[in-house]
């Protein structure tokens, strides 16, 4: 689609429903249980039971969980339409359904997620094989290599980093359902271990089980519901898929084309976003999506981040759920739902005042970017 095209697609669809499990370690469970869990609490978010949705979009998850053929059954349902994707971040799950409800194909979708990958101890950095090998089998090795670069050209310091992991922490002291709530000093960020130098303990997200859904559905039929519908403004992808033969690729330039897109159909620009999200599974996703979407220049954003700029009562308040750094891994699904409750006013210590806009942006690793931009 063109801009023309996602402007047409303004406020044409909302969230009515959002449902976050607890985030932990549930041995007890797998993830398409956790999933079902998150269904459930959407569903009774918004007050409409399983038989009104008929369509289903779920996200695979690590151990070959989460296939719709494997949680429809589980939830009782034989929706019209049905699909699953293998990559996260909730964004791309939510195009989907967006895309699926103005094509016709379904009214009320369901967007579902769960894993355990914690308790399930999935080897995020094994390389799957019992021969030698060499290289990056983790996100820290290519995302340490993007920060020194960023280092290298424009200046940036670890206490500048510091300042991302503190305040997310900070911002999930204050949230129920975040995994690590202990606040951290920029001292304790500075005095961690090294996961791949220049990347910190602290730089680097959590694992972590837990379940999440997304109720979407027609801007029309969202309005007798029982919570205001979240309206969606705007939303943009693009892709880097070519990878290594792309220049600059550990920056992610592809990431600009989607910042080129998603203000325009939003018909929003910078400075209208009240609270602004960024999937974190390292910090520095949210050091280069900063920049990449213009709230500050290239090369900015390690000075962009201090004085208190992206916290709660800050200018530009960032991940105030504590992100994938401090609330939960969970693939990034938790920010929409964060952004939600946020626009609703039901943030409670979190709830950043008169938040009308808000923006989540994520990638699928160094090859796919999303942007969505949300009003209340």
């Amino acid at each position: 689609m063109g801009v023309a095209e996602l402007q047409n697609m303004r406020d044409k669809v909302a969230i009515v429903g959002v449902g976050t499990t607890s985030q932990g370690i549930f041995p007890e469970k797998d993830g398409n249980d956790l999933a079902v869990d998150g269904f459930k609490l959407a569903l009774a978010d918004c007050g409409l039971t399983k038989d009104d949705i008929d369509g289903l979009i779920t996200c695979k998850s690590y151990g070959g969980l989460g296939i719709d053929t494997q949680i429809a059954p589980m939830l009782g349902m034989n929706p019209r339409y049905s699909a699953t994707l293998d990559y996260g971040t909730c964004n791309f799950s939510l195009h989907l359904a967006a895309a699926v409800i103005m094509a016709g194909f379904s009214d009320v979708v369901a967007c579902v997620y769960g894993t355990n990958q914690r308790s399930n101890r999935n080897p995020f950095g094994a390389t799957g094989a019992d021969t030698d090998a060499f290289g990056f089998f983790n996100i820290a090795g290519p995302a340490s290599m993007a920060l020194r670069r960023h280092m290298a050209m424009y200046g940036t310091t670890e206490e500048q980093m510091s300042t991302i992991a503190v305040t997310f922490r900070k911002h999930a002291s204050l949230n129920p359902i975040a995994y690590m709530k202990t606040p951290i000093t920029k001292e304790d960020y500075l005095g961690s271990r090294y996961i791949v130098a220049p990347l910190h303990l602290f730089d680097m997200c959590l694992i972590t089980d837990g379940g999440a859904c997304l109720i979407v559905t027609s801007a029309e039929r969202s309005h007798d519901l029982q919570k205001p519908p979240v309206y969606i403004m705007g939303m943009a992808e693009s892709t880097g898929l070519r990878y290594l033969e792309n220049d600059q690729q550990l920056m992610r330039p592809y990431i600009e084309k989607v910042a080129e897109q998603v203000y325009p159909a939003a018909g929003v620009t910078q400075k209208d976003i009240d609270v602004l999200f960024i999937q974190d599974p390292t910090s520095v996703w949210p050091l280069q999506m900063l920049e990449w979407y213009g709230f500050c220049g290239i090369g900015e954003g390690g000075s962009f981040i201090q004085d208190g700029r992206i916290d709660l009562s800050g200018e530009l308040p960032l991940n105030t759920n504590g992100g994938q750094l401090s609330e939960s891994y969970m693939w990034g699904w938790l920010h929409i739902p964060e952004a939600v409750r946020q626009l609703r006013g039901e943030a409670g210590p979190r709830q950043v005042q008169g938040a009308e806009v808000a923006q989540y942006c994520s990638t699928m690793g160094f090859q796919k970017a999303a942007s969505t931009i949300l009003r209340r």
